[in-house]
């Protein structure tokens, strides 16, 4: 740590071994520097660590190096161009960061990993540079790595000039229950285990009776990890009255103590709260972030009588900093698939765009692109208007005959065979008895001209064979009605008029139209389309229509007749369009209703999609 020593030289930092005895101050002083890159390699984090130290004129020569032994992931040159970064951060007097450059990359090909220089100002040690080796990450990333390592030698410096001080190890004790901390967090891989352990840590090292760890999820913030609780509902009122002090915080974006100092320049009335709702207690919150971004907070709770001091609030502090970039990457991995995604998309945009308002430029290129398709990209501009398929072909079924209807056998949509089936019948009951008298009197007639012929009265009979003849008529006229009584079709074909059922026993006239049959293999189409569009329909052009019962079957078609006059439907102006169908299928009946589409030619989806609204505000500027 920052102050070493050796047994029976309590206190000895390396200042005082320097001035001492020169072989152990050397090994000391190796030991301590080893020590700090590895306790710093460990919070960056960092691939490789390497201390320089320049006496004269003469070239840096590093004196403690990790990781002690040789690995075969880092390069062996990475040595070298660290070793060149040297008397730039000597002369500056601050990190110096630089790309290693990669021998087997593409040209063009950024760097995979970056080398960070920073002067080490210990007392006994002068001209030291310590230098980090560390992955290429995202700009965000890249300064919380730098950010950390920066902190973790600056933390470790003063730890030493606490040693050289006379101060003793209680100095060191804020560092080392940091490092403790940090050595804990990083036994686990998992966030929520880590996360508990983090809590449990800090609870121990600072005497909390309750550290608590909440994240930001939308507006607000929702406490995730109590310290040695592994259950808890958000509804318990502590918890609501964390989450409060945790937004507290988050808003201020500062440290919040609770007793608050006279010169306290932050609110503190959630904590307020929070100590009189379970207290008295001593509270202190902590932002965790970034970059600048506050993320989560880290609530600590304890006894009135041992309020947290400033230089608790700076060890943990320190804590934090060393712990909270792997534990807001383990809360990111823990996160469901399609928040992940949502992210990762986010990032990618942001590292092709720039790493600000990146939901904004990605809009804008979304929109450019969207606006650049409309205008170039061509579909097809159809007319549309709804369908109705109808017979070519109808054949009307009249009454024969004054009567009345007798009995109906079929229904519309029922289908028919040519003079087999019976569509219905007349009543026949009153020709019969007309039919009875009309040949009683032919048969009188018959008798009178046979007298007449047999008395030699040639006149008589000639009269009663022109009345038998013309009752002869009658009785053929009355046997042709009854045998009309039975209505049959004369084509096969299905019946499209003629609900008939209701009405039995109803007179009917000579005439009357009893049934309409259409052939099932004569069917044409017709289109209602819009006064607007019917200009660009011509006859010859294509198209397709679809029924509402078998929406997903396309009937190809070819425009056959405009009619000249418009109707009006559903208060529209439309021109009915007849097509001639290229495809006739068995389930299709006259009657159908659906959707047809006329194809005119191929023209812009811009032009497509505000053909209307353009068409209607020309009409409204038109003067």
């Amino acid at each position: 740590m920052a102050s070493q020593s050796r047994p029976g030289h309590p206190g000895e930092s390396i200042h005082d071994a320097v001035a001492g005895d020169p072989e152990r101050s050397d090994d000391l002083e190796r030991s301590f520097l080893s020590a700090l890159l590895a306790v710093v390699a460990a919070s960056g984090p960092a691939d490789a660590g390497i201390v320089f130290v320049c006496d004269g004129e003469d070239s840096p020569s590093p004196i403690a190096v990790y990781p002690p032994t040789a690995n075969r992931k880092i390069p062996s040159s990475w040595l070298h161009h660290a070793a060149a970064l040297y008397p730039q951060s000597i002369e500056s007097s601050r990190s110096v960061c630089a790309a290693l450059p990669d021998p087997n990359a593409l040209y063009g090909a950024s760097a995979s990993r970056y080398i960070i220089s920073t002067p080490l100002k210990l007392p006994g040690l002068t001209s030291h540079t310590v230098a980090f080796l560390t992955q290429s990450l995202e700009e965000d990333a890249a300064k919380d790595v730098r950010r950390r390592i920066e902190l973790g030698v600056s933390v470790l410096q003063a730890a030493g000039m606490l040693g050289n001080s006379g101060g003793g190890e209680t100095d060191a004790e804020p560092l080392q229950m940091s490092m403790e901390t940090l050595a804990a967090f990083n036994l686990h891989r998992q966030f929520g285990s880590a996360a508990m352990a983090l809590c449990n840590e800090v609870s121990a090292n600072w005497h909390c009776d309750r550290v608590s760890v909440g994240f930001l999820k939308g507006p607000s913030i929702q406490v995730r990890t109590i310290s040695h609780t592994a259950d808890f509902s958000r509804k318990m009122q502590v918890v609501k009255s964390l989450e409060a002090t945790m937004e507290e915080c988050l808003d201020q974006d500062c440290e919040i103590v609770y007793p608050t100092s006279p010169e306290a320049s932050f609110v503190s009335r959630a904590a307020d709260e929070l100590s009189a709702l379970q207290g008295p207690l001593a509270i202190m919150s902590l932002p965790i972030r970034r970059g600048e971004e506050v993320l989560a907070v880290l609530t600590l709770e304890r006894q009135p009588e041992k309020p947290f001091e400033s230089k608790e609030v700076e060890s943990v502090r320190l804590a934090l900093e060393l712990c909270s970039a792997r534990l807001l990457d383990l809360h990111d991995r823990d996160r469901w698939v399609g928040a992940k995604i949502a992210v990762g998309v986010k990032r990618a945009l942001a590292s092709v765009l720039s790493p600000t308002h990146t939901w904004a430029k990605a809009t804008a290129i979304a929109v450019s692109i969207a606006i650049i398709f409309l205008i170039f990209a061509k579909g097809e501009y159809r007319a549309e208007g709804m369908s109705l398929l109808e017979a070519t072909e109808r054949r009307t079924i009249s009454a024969p005959f004054d009567g009345y209807l007798k009995t109906v056998s079929v229904e519309v949509g029922d289908a028919v065979v040519a003079g087999q089936t019976v569509l219905a019948e007349l009543e026949t009951e009153e020709l019969l008895l007309q039919l009875a008298v009309a040949s009683s009197e032919h048969a009188g007639y018959r008798k009178q001209a046979d007298v007449a012929r047999r008395d030699s009265d040639t006149a008589l009979a000639q009269i009663a064979e022109a009345n038998a003849e013309k009752v002869q008529a009658q009785i053929s006229l009355l046997e042709y009605m009854i045998s009309r009584a039975q209505v049959t079709s004369p084509l096969s074909g299905i019946t499209v008029e003629g609900d008939l059922k209701r009405q039995i026993g109803a007179p009917l006239k000579t005439g009357d139209v009893l049934f309409e049959v259409s052939p099932l293999d004569s069917l044409r189409g017709t289109l209602n389309v819009p006064e607007d569009q019917i200009g660009e329909v011509r006859v010859g052009l294509k198209g397709e229509l679809a029924t509402a019962s078998y929406p997903a079957i396309k009937i190809p078609f070819v425009v056959e007749r405009i009619e000249p006059v418009a109707r009006v439907i559903n208060q529209r102006n439309v021109f009915e369009v007849r097509v001639d169908l290229a495809e006739i299928y068995p389930w299709m009946r006259p009657g159908m209703e659906g959707v047809g589409k006329i194809t005119i030619d191929e023209r812009s989806y811009a032009w497509i999609w505000t053909r209307k609204i353009v068409n209607w505000v020309r009409m409204k500027l038109w003067l």
